[in-house]
């Protein structure tokens, strides 16, 4: 790729041949956790998987696949199904999210990108609104690249700004959010003696205003949306100082649930609800807690809640949200440029390919697998199979999904001889478990057993490997817990958990072509999704480029 002296050529590896069929299996929200009846992969009949854990201990471990592992900021950030196949295929952890606002903004990029154009149309006769987390708590947002951004959009055109603030007392201590206002304010009052009209317009804490998440209160994202869009708020007050002062001073009150609040001038007008023409930025660069006010803004057949009145405006998210969804279409910071992934490295030595799943993870055995890219590296030894997905109905209607034609398909491809490696997602774990219906989830991973079972028995026959694995946990618990690991109770009933998690997942291989003395390296302890990918080249019979995490295996002579 420009680099002196680069080559797609692998060199050979020394102990294992070339020539076997590599069959690569992600289950998609396939986490380890312990044994209970909220564990449904723990409930659901699963032999075949149970007959990988189970079997030889060298063939079986647990792998990273969260957090730092796939370019994440934190430990406490849940791994997804984009970042996670982007490891998988990569071979190497790339910077998500934080890190690359920061690169972004360091740079300038961001005002040069698709995005920034996009809201700046709105700069010369309207206003640009910026709604997210104000916190220095770098989960969700951080204040200094807020700051940033408010001194950049102004260099560059905006003439009007409001800020839609959500106070925090979460990720940082409670009371916080005064001394952040007053730091936003300081800002601002820098902006306006430079001519900018920059003020904050509304409030309210994350807990009880826009930052719900999974759609478990869409309330929480309407009084949001009455006091962001429409203006209309219980609490009016001149600044956001005196705001949260007064708001905190309720008993028991606390920065996370802070009411909502409106901005107002002297004759009691709102100063900033956002109307026609207008460019808004969710300035979150966290994913999970956006999400549901990015559709409130940018579908128009939105039916969560009444929104009474829809401006016509330009939004754009810090990063697109949901790569599934393509949430929202615009956003100021792109994903991480990925080259030279293993996809690209086999097929430039002539691993002929196929890859399948069904519409809702299609994308993630081919555009993310491949690096955010798009279509065929070879066409001629590449074959890619999407399986439409049921639609008009929420997964856990028909929970085994297309488990079992992935599984057909995949077979087939096996049968046929034409491919050296097929790779499958199945994606019943992940779907139904977002339904969070524990009954469905549990059938749902019964039958993406039954297809691991299908795919396993074909390399079976043709003397191939295996490799099964998952790209983040979400089945394995589907409670809510609290610190010492019990289910939280709420009018006596468990408070079910339909997000990804935080758990390992598993890694198994094995198969007939398997050469003998392989076997999962000891001196890999806290290995992830990325080191997959060396693995995978090891058992196509090559060694991988230098710079990949490292492979999963030894040969043991």
């Amino acid at each position: 790729m420009g680099s002196t002296g680069f080559s797609w050529k692998l060199a050979d590896h020394p102990k294992l041949p070339k020539g076997k069929l590599v069959a690569m299996i992600v289950l998609d929200g396939w986490g380890e956790a312990s044994p209970d009846k909220y564990n449904c992969i723990h409930v659901a009949e699963t032999p075949t998987m149970d007959s990988l854990k189970n079997g030889a201990p060298d063939k079986w471990r647990l792998v990273r696949a969260h957090g730092t592992a796939v370019g994440l900021p934190t430990e406490d950030d849940m791994g997804n199904s984009e970042v996670g196949h982007n490891a998988l295929g990569a071979g190497r952890i790339y910077a998500q999210g934080a890190k690359l606002v920061d690169l972004a903004l360091a740079s300038g990029k961001i005002y040069e990108d698709e995005g920034f154009n996009y809201i700046k149309e709105s700069f010369a006769t309207n206003t640009l609104h910026l709604i997210g987390l104000m916190s220095d708590g770098g989960v969700h947002s951080r204040l200094d690249q807020l700051q940033l951004l408010l001194k950049g959009a102004s260099q560059h055109g905006a003439k009007s700004i409001r800020v839609h603030v959500l106070t925090d007392g979460r990720d940082v201590l409670d009371g916080s959010s005064v001394g952040f206002a007053e730091i936003l304010e300081a800002e601002l009052l820098d902006l306006r003696s430079k001519g900018i009209d920059a003020q904050v317009a509304s409030g309210g804490g994350r807990m009880y205003v826009t930052m719900d998440r999974y759609e478990n209160d869409w309330e929480v994202v309407k009084r949001g949306w009455d006091a962001q869009v429409l203006g209309e708020a219980p609490h009016k007050f001149k600044n956001v100082v005196e705001a949260i002062k007064t708001l905190r001073e309720a008993p028991g009150a606390n920065d996370q649930y802070l009411p909502p609040f409106v901005i107002v001038d002297d004759n009691g007008k709102p100063v900033g609800p956002i109307v026609d023409g207008d460019a808004v930025v969710t300035f979150n660069f966290r994913a999970d807690r956006m999400t549901m006010l990015a559709q409130a803004l940018e579908y128009e057949n939105f039916d969560k809640f009444d929104r009474v009145r829809v401006p016509k405006i330009r939004y754009a998210g810090m990063l697109q949200y949901d790569g599934e969804l393509k949430l929202p279409s615009h956003y100021l910071v792109s994903p991480p440029l990925i080259e030279r992934t293993s996809g690209e490295y086999l097929v430039h030595n002539g691993v002929r390919t196929f890859a399948c799943s069904e519409t809702v993870k299609f994308g993630h055995v081919t555009f993310f697998w491949n690096g955010n890219r798009s279509g065929y590296f070879n066409s001629e030894l590449e074959e890619y199979v999407e399986i439409p997905s049921d639609s008009g109905i929420t997964f856990n209607v028909q929970p085994k999904m297309k488990a079992l034609e992935i599984g057909e398909k995949t077979r087939d491809a096996i049968l046929s001889g034409r491919f050296d490696q097929v790779r499958v997602n199945i994606p019943n774990g992940d779907m139904v478990g977002h339904t969070g219906d524990v009954e469905a989830t549990v059938v749902a991973c019964k039958a993406a057993d039954e297809a691991v079972k299908m795919i396993i028995d074909a390399v079976e026959q043709v003397g191939g490997i295996y490799v099964v694995t998952a790209d983040h946990g979400n089945a394995e618990d589907m409670v809510k817990r609290n610190k010492k690991g019990e289910p939280i109770l709420k009018d006596g009933e468990v408070q079910i958990l339909t997000s990804h998690t935080l758990q390992p997942v598993p890694i198994a291989i094995g198969g007939p072509g398997l050469a003998a003395g392989v076997k999962f390296r000891k001196d890999v302890p806290s290995g992830g999704l990325a080191n997959v990918a060396a693995t995978v080249m090891n058992l196509h019979g090559f060694v991988a480029p230098d710079d990949y995490e490292t492979t999963l295996i030894e040969v043991v002579d």
